[in-house]
């Protein structure tokens, strides 16, 4: 792990903020994408931090193409950031529904489709992709967010197999509920018990674990959930 070079986008909250952490501490150069550099600001020479915002298609590709040539060699991409929206189908417009695809589906596509060519080109890298337990199984309310979540768990099964010959390693984490900011704009949450969701630290231990398998193997998928799930629905303060 030490002297790796890792692109974590989403770096700054939630999942992205504890596998940067978790990589730092292990000696590995962590490659930082997301829109706010205070959330996180780690003492560390190993932090390179590039402010992007994965819903607007365009920069990125600009971005991720400066990262590239800043970083010509590139060990591992942990492809994180995206955001939940909730409620019936019906009430999503169209624009709504595009953008919506854009971050948590296509922006994962882009930034993979840039980032291939190198890992091929080196015979070696791991793309790891935070997926969700929504990729499993569609639920209520979550048509939407079902939709990108299966189909990033399908771009990945497909990649998989593309890339093997290359020694390019592609694997999905898939994740129940996770303690993390990613509730606060929804109106519900996981229960309060320790064991009524996951931790962020958890899905860091589990991508650590791919990062570290030998060559010859890789970790197709893991699904991840809470030992009791327990579903806490806010208050309407209106």
């Amino acid at each position: 792990m030490r002297g790796s070079r890792i692109i974590v986008t989403g770096s700054s909250s939630g999942i992205g903020k504890s596998v940067s952490e978790s990589l730092l501490e292990k000696g590995a150069t962590v490659i930082g994408l997301s829109r706010n550099q205070r959330t996180f600001t780690p003492k560390s020479d190993l932090y390179r931090w590039y402010n992007c915002d994965i819903s607007n298609l365009k920069k990125l590709s600009e971005i991720f193409e400066k990262v590239l040539s800043d970083n010509p060699r590139i060990d591992g991409f942990i492809s994180n950031a995206g955001f939940g929206q909730f409620k019936g189908f019906e009430s999503f417009s169209t624009t709504q529904i595009i953008s919506y695809l854009h971050s948590n589906l296509i922006s994962h596509m882009i930034m993979t489709r840039a980032l291939i060519p190198l890992m091929k080109k080196q015979k070696k890298g791991k793309i790891i992709f935070i997926g969700s337990e929504s990729a499993l199984q569609g639920g209520q309310q979550g048509s939407i967010y079902s939709v990108a979540k299966f189909g990033l768990r399908g771009f990945a099964q497909a990649l998989r197999d593309e890339c093997a010959k290359s020694k390019v390693h592609v694997s999905i984490v898939n994740p129940g509920m996770v303690r993390t900011d990613f509730f606060d704009k929804l109106s519900f949450s996981p229960g309060d018990d320790l064991s009524n969701a996951i931790e962020p630290k958890d899905v860091a231990e589990v991508v650590l674990s791919i990062l570290k398998m030998r060559e010859g193997t890789v970790i197709d998928e893991i699904n991840l959930s809470p030992l009791n799930k327990v579903i806490k629905f806010k208050k309407d303060k209106s």
